[in-house]
Formats: structure tokens, sequence, C-alpha cells
């Protein structure tokens, strides 16, 4: 019996990303529900601008949650899917009755902040691993945010 799954990657090492891909999906979701609370609830003078930005980005979260579930399965594991696992698995915490940008902008950016951390930490285990795909996929998510990072915290200095 060989140790390595369908396409060539160490079962246990797959595992292990398994675990932690499901962490990550689960923040993801915290992260995309949150936004859209945010773009539902956001009130104030810069509403227009904000009820669009915050479309965009969960709108970029949602393909994200996507491709994270689907990267699980490709690795040969079972993604999360229950709302109570997402709660219970993510590193976000949920935001609630939040409707001034200021405060909605600073969540989205620790949201960022939290999930990047993530990343990095799932880019040296897939590499570790030799899951090319996983740490490619990875390192995209981590250019892209880091560009978000900054003009969050620049729109809100």
């Amino acid at each position: 019996m060989t140790n390595f799954n369908s396409i060539g990657l160490n079962k246990d090492k797959s595992q292990a990303l398994v675990s932690a891909l499901n962490n990550l999906l689960s923040s993801y979701q915290i992260q995309y529900m949150n936004a859209r609370g945010f773009h539902w609830n956001i009130k104030g003078r810069e509403f227009f601008e904000l009820h669009l930005k915050f479309e965009e980005i969960y709108t970029l979260l949602l393909e994200k949650v996507d491709e994270i579930a689907e990267r699980i399965l490709t690795i040969e594991g079972n993604p999360l899917h229950a709302f109570s696992d997402y709660l219970e698995n993510s590193r976000i915490a949920e935001a609630k009755s939040i409707s001034d940008g200021p405060t909605a902008l600073q969540s989205v950016l620790d949201g960022y902040t939290t999930l990047i951390t993530m990343q990095r930490e799932i880019l040296a285990q897939a590499s570790e691993a030799e899951d090319e795909g996983t740490a490619s996929l990875m390192s995209d998510y981590i250019k892209e945010q880091e560009k978000l990072v900054w003009m969050l915290k620049a729109y809100l200095n």
C-alpha cells in the first residue's frame, strides 16, 4: 500500500493540509459574512462608496471560499460545510451590529491580516509537503491581499 494520494502527495501531509485549509475555509466564511453584513448595514456619509466596496470584497471572498473547498477536495479531503463548524474553526470573529464605516473597515482589515497570517502558515506547510498547487494558491492570495491591506490602512488613516 502506498502512502501517496492520487495526485502524488504524501497522504499524511495532505491530511494535515486539509485540516489547515478547513480552518482557513472557516475563517473565509466568517470574513465573507462580515463583509456581506457591512454591505447591507453600512450607514453614513460614505454609504455609497463603502456599500460598493464591501460588495467587491465579499465577491472576492466568495470566489476564494469555492477555490479553497475545491482544493481540499483535490487533495482528497472533505471541506467543512456547516456554519457551526465555521464558527468553531474560524480565527476571525463574527462582527455584529456594525453600521459605521471606520469600524466596519477596521474589522475587514483585521480579518485580512488574520487570513494572510494563516495563508503564510499554509504556504510553509504546503511547501514542506511538496504541494505546489496549494502553495501557489496561497501565494496568489497573499499577494492580492497584501495590497488590499495597504489600501484599507491608507483609507483609514
